[in-house]
């Protein structure tokens, strides 16, 4: 019997809530579960608020301080992250774990060299010689596209264009080989050349070195090329999940196929590009039921009743949407 391998990163049933005066505080992570296997590429999209960094942020213990993780597990490598101390958090940020932070200019310190701060990383996790770790730096500058390393190494990020800010920022990520990479909105504020450049050398280290990844963005362009599973997020909640190429082909959920239509065509010639009407809600003022029907073309009555749980439409297509609900009432009656 072929033994089913666990999954590197599980996350389940998640919740975070921002605290305020309100009872319980505000939601803003409610229910969320997925995993990330070994060498996998999962893409997380949707819209600006709806939780993607914040989903992030909580698997690198790195929330900000008036949120708070009120239930749920983060499980790597099959270690619950919620249950390490802060100084066992220290040990695997940044060297298990990785992150690429979003706007490299302003993710990078000014004050110290890009060098300085790869080498700071190394030190710290390595426990090497400060020579030797130079050279390392130098060594992973030069696999991310630095021209001349031996010398940018010595520069200053104000020295440097965003492309290459973002080359050192996955430099430092990559220095002490982690076994998962968290890459949000890695090509944000960079030109359409250099966001092409970005996502062939991630995919090329990601091919290399087998290390899982977790892409986050609202540019589908980017999950098209680089991932090879697709989480859809609305409100702090999946919404649909499936391989991308199902995901491109045959998109299940009202709010991901707004997203796809809304995206231009070369091919196509019309006036006006296709929007979703209205809004991301915010949280804390999140509509009873399924929390796209305010803007959804499909929505009905019932949808205003329960939020819609994610169930499997097809092999390996998840969704959460009242509209296959009813569908499998419906065959389930016929079988009756």
């Amino acid at each position: 019997m072929t033994e089913i391998q666990a999954p590197l990163l599980s996350v389940r049933d998640l919740s975070v809530s921002l605290a305020t005066r309100r009872l319980g505080g505000i939601p803003i992570l409610d229910g969320l579960s997925f995993h990330v296997a070994n060498g996998e590429v999962l893409g997380i999209v949707g819209e600006s608020g709806c939780g993607k960094s914040l989903t992030a942020l909580s698997i690198m213990r790195l929330l900000p301080k008036a949120a708070v993780v009120t239930g749920g597990q983060i499980v790597f490598q099959g270690r619950d992250l919620l249950h390490h101390s802060d100084s066992e958090m220290r040990s695997i940020r940044g060297k298990d774990i990785a992150m690429i932070f979003q706007e490299p200019m302003s993710s990078l310190n000014p004050v110290f060299t890009a060098g300085e701060q790869i080498i700071e990383a190394i030190i710290y996790h390595e426990r090497i010689t400060r020579t030797a770790a130079r050279k390392r730096a130098i060594e992973v500058l030069s696999v991310v596209g630095i021209p001349s390393p031996e010398r940018r190494i010595d520069d200053y990020p104000h020295q440097m264009s965003g492309g290459m800010c973002q080359r050192v920022m996955i430099a430092m990520a990559l220095a002490t080989n982690p076994k998962l990479l968290i890459a949000d909105e890695p090509t944000t504020a960079l030109d359409v050349t250099v966001q092409a450049q970005i996502l062939e050398l991630l995919r090329k280290l990601q091919s290399d070195t087998g290390m899982s990844v977790i892409v986050i963005t609202h540019d589908l362009g980017v999950i098209a090329d680089f991932a090879d599973r697709v989480m859809v997020m609305y409100s702090g909640r999946v919404v649909e999940e499936s391989n991308t190429n199902d995901l491109f082909d045959r998109p299940l959920h009202p709010y991901t196929a707004g997203l796809m239509r809304s995206i231009p065509h070369i091919d196509e010639d019309v006036d006006r590009l296709h929007t979703i009407e209205g809004l991301v809600p915010s949280p804390g003022d999140w509509p009873a039921g399924c929390r796209f029907h305010p803007r959804c073309s499909f929505g009905t009555a019932r949808c205003t009743q329960a939020i819609p749980q994610l169930a499997e439409c097809s092999p390996n297509h998840w969704a959460a949407c009242i509209r296959y609900e009813v569908s499998r009432e419906e065959l389930s009656h016929a079988s009756r």
